[in-house]
């Protein structure tokens, strides 16, 4: 697959789920010391979801700490507990255009603001006969890099 039309640039965060985000704070926030600088919630998407960091900089990574408005519906954000991983993406409407033609299945819903308030898409954790690549069992976020982690990226690779 050569003349990639876009860069992943590095990890801007891991999603991480469980029945509580309080047990998950005792470990990430109150063991590991992350900072939390955020809260989401959203209905449609059955989450309540803590924003934690670690680093600084362009090696800032996001680890949200997820539990379900109702365990009973779907999404079920803590099943799989590593519910996903997202990649910044240098050119976002590129990447999705290319891996589309590769045959890459997203998930359903475009596009769109994500909680940290980047364009993201998802890569869908499951192949099927139309599109035949998939995350094979992850979900994968594929997030719009700002021009300042564009640079900095572009700046460590030399």
């Amino acid at each position: 697959m050569s003349n990639r039309p876009f860069k992943v640039l590095g990890i801007q965060q891991i999603a991480i789920g469980g029945p509580s985000k309080a047990r998950l704070k005792s470990l990430w926030v109150d063991c590991f010391g992350l900072a939390v600088t955020g809260n989401y919630v959203s209905e449609r998407e059955n989450v309540d979801e803590d924003i934690a960091v670690l680093g600084a900089g362009v090696a800032k990574c996001e680890v949200d700490l997820m539990q379900p408005l109702d365990p009973s519906r779907k999404p079920a954000v803590h099943e799989p507990p590593l519910n996903h991983v997202g990649l910044w993406i240098d050119d976002l409407p590129r990447a999705v255009e290319w891996l589309s033609a590769q045959g890459v299945r997203f998930a359903p819903g475009g596009i769109r603001k994500g909680a940290a308030g980047f364009d993201i898409t998802f890569i869908h954790p499951k192949a099927n006969d139309a599109s035949p690549i998939g995350g094979e069992g992850v979900l994968i976020e594929l997030v719009q890099a700002p021009p300042e982690v564009i640079r900095a990226f572009a700046a460590l690779a030399g």
